[in-house]
């Protein structure tokens, strides 16, 4: 299914003006994982999800983490940049209420869950907030990535 229009939905993290922006140090990972990191990569490029990036302002590292299955998932490591994030007060509605809300219609939603979150893009002007760094290079997200404060809201 291809992306949400951005009149519809986009996603702009709300940082705060006074924080300065975090590079996280390099990290190094273990030689056998690497070939696995770069195909994950690999995969998000093809996909369209990320472009490469030179000079950043806000850098995180990745993370690696295996699967059930046993292949190996890229995570990227967005702590420093939702510590300068403020915390969203209003609550996210009432699934039941929601639910109830949509009896009338033919159809609950329109987007396809096993994309979820890829399908909404980041805002053009936030991209490179998104920047993270891998043996292959450093790139930033044009979809909104999984591990964003207040993605889910915007989901």
């Amino acid at each position: 299914m291809p992306g949400v229009d951005a009149k519809v939905a986009i996603h702009h993290p709300a940082v705060k003006k006074n924080i300065k922006p975090v590079k996280q140090a390099h990290q190094r990972f273990r030689l056998e994982l690497v070939p696995s990191i770069e195909a994950e990569v690999n995969k998000l490029i093809e996909a369209g999800f990320v472009w490469e990036v030179r000079y950043p302002t806000w850098l995180a590292n990745i993370v690696p983490t295996r699967k059930k299955n046993g292949q190996i998932r890229v995570c990227a490591d967005f702590r420093d940049l939702n510590h300068a994030c403020p915390k969203d007060d209003f609550p996210l509605p009432i699934p039941d209420l929601l639910i109830d809300a949509t009896t009338v219609h033919e159809a609950l939603t329109f987007m396809d869950g096993s994309s979820g979150y890829n399908q909404i893009r980041m805002a053009r002007e936030d991209e490179e907030l998104t920047a993270f760094r891998t043996p292959k290079g450093i790139y930033c997200y044009k979809v909104m990535p999984f591990g964003l404060k207040k993605s889910g809201a915007t989901y």
